[in-house]
C-alpha cells in the first residue's frame, strides 16, 4: 500500500478585458507548476473575459506560490487575479440528483427575465448548474437569450416542467424550451 500525497485544491479567478492568449497563458503556468485543472468555466461578457478554475496540486505547495507564479502573466495581460484555498468540504464532488436538462429562453429584452425564470425554477426544486445569457439581434430589436443547464428533481419530467413554465412564458412573452441532455457512457 503506497502513501498517496495529500492533494491541495484552489479556486483561481481571472477577469479583465478580452484578448487573445489569456487561457493559454494561465494554462501554461499551471502546466509548468504541475497543477491539475479539475473544473473550469471561461466566458466573454461584453468584451470582458472571465474564468474560474478549480486546480489541484500535491502537497507541499502553497496558495502564495500559485498566486506569485500566475500574477506576472495576469499583469502582462491586464487581468485581475484571485486565488483561494478550498477546504475539504468545498471539493467534494456531488453527484447531480435528477435528470439533466437544457432550458432555453428567448424573447424581447426586458428587465426581470433572469429573476422570474430562476425564481420559478427554484420554486419547482430545479437546481441550476450553469447559466449563460446573451443579447443578440439589432440595436432596435434586441433579443434576450438565456441558456441554463439544470437538474430537475426526481418525479418531474422535462415536459411537465415546460408546462409549469407556461404562465411565465405568457407573462414575459418569451419562448421557453426544456430538453433532456442525453448522458454519454465512456
Amino acid at each position: 500500500m503506497t502513501n498517496q500525497p495529500e492533494i491541495l485544491h484552489y479556486a483561481v479567478s481571472v477577469v479583465g478585458k478580452d484578448r487573445t492568449g489569456i487561457v493559454a497563458g494561465i494554462a501554461e503556468v499551471l502546466f509548468r507548476l504541475g497543477c491539475n485543472l479539475a473544473d473550469s468555466s471561461c466566458t466573454m461578457l461584453a468584451g470582458e473575459f472571465a474564468m474560474i478554475l478549480i486546480v489541484s496540486h500535491p502537497r507541499p505547495f502553497s496558495k502564495t506560490r500559485l498566486h506569485d507564479e500566475l500574477k506576472p502573466v495576469c499583469d502582462s495581460l491586464g487581468m485581475s487575479l484571485a486565488v483561494r484555498t478550498l477546504h475539504a468540504d468545498e471539493i467534494t464532488r456531488l453527484e447531480t440528483q435528477g435528470e439533466i436538462c437544457v432550458i432555453s429562453v428567448y424573447g424581447a429584452d426586458q428587465p426581470g427575465i433572469v429573476f422570474r425564470v430562476t425564481r420559478e425554477l427554484a420554486t419547482q426544486g430545479v437546481n441550476i448548474m450553469d447559466l449563460n445569457t446573451r443579447l443578440i439581434g439589432s440595436h432596435d430589436a434586441p433579443v434576450y437569450v438565456m441558456m441554463l443547464e439544470a437538474a430537475i428533481p426526481d418525479g418531474q419530467t422535462p415536459e411537465g416542467l415546460e408546462g409549469l413554465l407556461g404562465n411565465l412564458r405568457q407573462e414575459l412573452n418569451v419562448e421557453i424550451g426544456v430538453r433532456v441532455v442525453t448522458p454519454v457512457s465512456l
